[in-house]
């Protein structure tokens, strides 16, 4: 069968290695443009210091990094190195530094990265120019190194020509040429280059190429400063200029600083100085084109390193005699969340990206894209690379100009896991952000929504608290971003009654004459069941990965609700939908409110003629009524495993439907809850987390989820042939900890007999167990009760794996 015809935009180090991995799947018909000559293009992969660091809190990118480790130590052009395996060294010199190396040893060691923390003695050992009295210890990562990415280009690229690819230098994209809704063909200055597949990897040029099929690509290029020194002496006589370095690369994070070798002088790179966006309006693209001088190499502007001089000066003294030799501004690539953007066009079939990509991931990233193209998945999980992962508001050019300059500045500081963003904020609120302000809402942010993750107003009922239910200290770390109020609304909500603004939670609506076929072609649940009837579900992958769980509520004959996770549902519900079926995005337009707990019943009876019995309502059904003369749709459902409904109505009834529950509620002690308490008390019924707790990198049997796989056809039905709870080799399992006091908080290592074994999704204090739980991938011997061991830093925590769930396994308490 002939190959699909792909142009790829770009002949960087992402254009490369993708015609590379396509050609590699036997996809001979690959042309590679670039408007620089070949194979110094001008664009940043033609300056790029090459810097790999694998370790990386997300498991995506160390999977990129690791993989491109291991495809460029195979590459040499001539017998030259295109990767220098010399290893990485990250140093300390503050206490709170060190602390976070741990946290990095913890989690290169989940994805399966050897590093080891080390002494301030080996570190001056592994990099002698280091002053010993400047550094607290380091993480040494022997696998990481230096890659030549301009020399990887070329042998990327004789590869794929090997192969049948075509190259093209000093040809400018003009336009992209399509009819019916695809690609058709790239439009040059050359003429017009026919085309099945055209992808993008246009670096910080993206957003111009994306235009030009009117798609947006949320990217912003900055300026990033590199110098060389003059001759060091400490460096004369170690490598030469073949070898280039034997030193470990070297990051001083505390200055947001790195170093690497070039012979007998010294490259340091530096993040510390203000943000400096480019206007593509204002690069020579006309210019000759040489290894000093190139469109991606702006003016060095002196004064902004300065700072970083001495600082550069102070860790390494033998800097002090030298000299800073050339210098210049290097334009890179950031997005609002610091990921790559990888995906289709949701308008233009065929127009793919994979923008926003450094060297370090270059080649894995490369991999997945051909994975998608060739294959339809990519065996690593890209949700949180997929360009649709933004909200409408985070695609806006000022929230780009502003997140990913933030995201520069933040590069090499110490976040801790709910870090919110400081600005912008008060983007997406929902109806009864009022109300909530007034109670005293801690507000944390994410896809711009702003989200109480307790309430100040509860603090008295700290104090009111049962022994059972009061909370151990926490270490400093743990402590970030979080209250005791937490256990007081956890508390209110097992043995009360409490109010959760559920109105973030994506959801769309599904309507139409093929709404019923769509949703039981593309998930697992049967969906043709009685109007009124709710079912938790799963959509698949073809490879029967979890690509995301749904609540699908079935509001009428011919109209679904769907509780999603974000945008790619809606991209991809939208994608797979035909003429005769419409998929809304609902959310902005409508809001909800999760009433839960013993007493719910009592609240919402009084408020409405309509039936809310146990009888009148089942669980997992939903049906219209009326509260207090504000029309609603309740649903029985509930994801902290109390009594309640989630109860929606339109925006413009929000704030009404808050205050008639809230005055209502008064009598019967009536909290409103955040977030905080709400993953506690979903932890301990056994509730997952799609993102955090299963991808499509994991089957429904491996995350607990079985019971939502029904018998039938459907995407990745297939796939699932044959696996079931018995057989499949790991689990995502409940872990306690035996101590009852130490918090972890997803990403730390877990150890089974002292090797490692697995790693934590995510994590919270159960407040009525009483103790810490986490959920963890572990190999499926690993059964309730097996021992394990946590890494938290720089100790070991003590667990044991638990029952599934911790709380009400027979569901008593939903069902009354």
């Amino acid at each position: 069968m002939t190959s699909p015809r792909v142009v790829i935009i770009g002949a960087g180090i992402v254009g490369t290695n993708l015609a590379d991995e396509l050609t590699a799947r036997g996809w001979d018909q690959v042309t590679v443009l670039d408007q620089g000559p070949l194979p110094l293009t001008g664009g940043s992969s033609s300056h790029a210091p090459g810097l790999v660091f694998q370790t990386n809190p997300s498991k995506t990118m160390a999977e990129f990094a690791r993989y491109t480790v291991e495809k460029f130590l195979d590459l040499d052009v001539d017998g030259a190195w295109c990767f220098n395996q010399v290893g990485g060294l990250e140093v300390a010199t503050t206490p709170e530094r060190l602390a976070d190396l741990h946290r990095r040893q913890g989690w290169a060691t989940s994805w399966g990265i050897p590093g080891e923390v080390v002494s301030p003695e080996e570190c001056v050992r592994l990099h002698p120019l280091l002053d010993a009295e400047q550094v607290l210890g380091g993480l040494h990562t022997p696998t990481d190194g230096l890659a030549r990415a301009a020399r990887a280009v070329v042998a990327l690229a004789r590869r794929a020509q090997s192969r049948g690819a075509v190259f093209r230098g000093s040809t400018r994209v003009t336009g992209i040429a399509q009819a019916g809704g695809r690609v058709t063909g790239v439009q040059t200055d050359q003429g017009e280059i026919p085309a099945d597949v055209v992808v993008s990897c246009a670096g910080f040029w993206g957003p111009a190429v994306g235009e030009m099929v009117g798609m947006a690509v949320p990217l912003l290029p900055l300026a990033h400063q590199y110098v060389r020194t003059g001759q060091v002496a400490a460096l004369a006589g170690g490598a030469d200029e073949a070898v280039e370095a034997r030193l470990p690369i070297l990051r001083h994070q505390d200055q947001d600083l790195y170093y690497r070798e070039h012979a007998d002088r010294l490259g340091i790179g530096s993040y510390s100085h203000r943000p400096m966006p480019v206007s593509l309006s204002g690069l020579d693209e006309d210019g000759e084109i040489t290894a000093a001088a190139m469109p991606s190499m702006l003016p060095f502007t002196e004064e902004d390193f300065a700072p970083a001089w001495e600082q550069s000066r102070l860790l390494l003294p033998s800097l002090r005699t030298a000299k800073i030799d050339t210098g210049f501004n290097g334009v890179f690539s950031f997005t609002p969340d610091g990921g790559p953007l990888i995906g289709e066009s949701p308008d233009v079939a065929g127009f793919w990206i994979a923008e926003a990509v450094w060297v370090t991931h270059s080649a894995g990233v490369a991999r997945a894209v051909a994975q998608l193209l060739v294959d339809g998945r990519s065996e690593i999980d890209l949700h949180g690379c997929d360009v649709h992962r933004f909200e409408e508001v985070q695609l806006a050019p000022g929230y780009v100009h502003e997140t990913a300059q933030q995201n520069f500045v933040e590069v090499y500081d110490i976040l801790h896991p709910l870090d919110p963003k400081l600005s912008p904020r008060d983007l997406r609120v929902s109806p009864f952000h009022a109300r909530q302000k007034e109670l005293g809402a801690v507000f944390l942010e994410a896809a711009g929504w702003e989200r109480p993750h307790w309430y100040e107003a509860n603090a008295p009922l700290v104090d009111q608290l049962p022994d059972a239910w009061r909370p151990p200290a926490r270490d400093a770390w743990s402590a970030k971003f979080h209250s005791p109020i937490a256990a007081a609304e956890a508390w209110r909500t097992r043995e009360g009654v409490a109010l959760y603004d559920m109105t973030p939670l994506k959801r769309l609506e599904i309507t139409g004459p093929g709404a019923v076929g769509l949703l039981d072609r593309l998930t697992t649940g049967k969906m043709d069941k009685s109007v009124g009837s709710v079912t938790y579900t799963l959509a698949l992958d073809d490879a029967g990965g979890v690509r995301s769980d749904l609540t699908v509520a079935r509001l009428g004959v011919d109209r679904f609700q769907v509780g999603a996770n974000g945008n790619l549902d809606l991209d991809h519900f939208q994608r797979e939908a035909g003429d005769d079926v419409q998929v809304r995005d609902s959310t902005g337009g409508t809001c909800c409110i999760g009433v839960w707990g013993p007493l719910a019943r009592d609240l919402v009876q009084p408020l409405t003629s309509d039936d809310f019995s146990h009888e009148g309502l089942k669980y997992f059904r939903g049906r219209s009524a009326h509260i207090s003369g504000v029309p609603v749709t309740a649903l029985r459902l509930s994801y902290v495993g109390e009594l309640g409904w989630e109860i929606y109505t339109s925006a413009e009834y929000g704030q009404r439907l808050w205050d008639v529950l809230w005055a209502a509620g008064q009598p019967l002690g009536v909290i409103a809850a955040g977030r905080a308490a709400f993953n506690s008390l979903r932890i301990e019924k056994g509730y997952r987390s799609w993102g955090h707790d299963m991808t499509t990198e994991h089957n429904p049997y491996e995350a607990g989820l079985g019971f939502a796989v029904r018998p039938g056809e459907y995407t990745g039905s297939a796939a699932l042939a044959g696996i079931s709870d018995e057989t499949v080799t790991r689990r995502l399992s409940t872990l306690t900890v035996d101590d009852g006091t130490s918090v972890v908080l997803g990403h730390e290592p877990v150890y089974l007999d002292g090797a490692p074994a697995g790693y934590v999704t995510s994590a919270a204090f159960g407040h009525t167990v009483g103790r810490p739980i986490a959920y963890a991938w572990l190999p499926a011997a690993a059964v309730p009760g097996t021992p394990v061991e946590i890494a938290y830093f720089d100790r070991r925590i003590a667990g044991t794996v638990a029952p599934d769930v911790l709380v009400d396994p027979e569901m008593a308490r939903i069902r009354r």
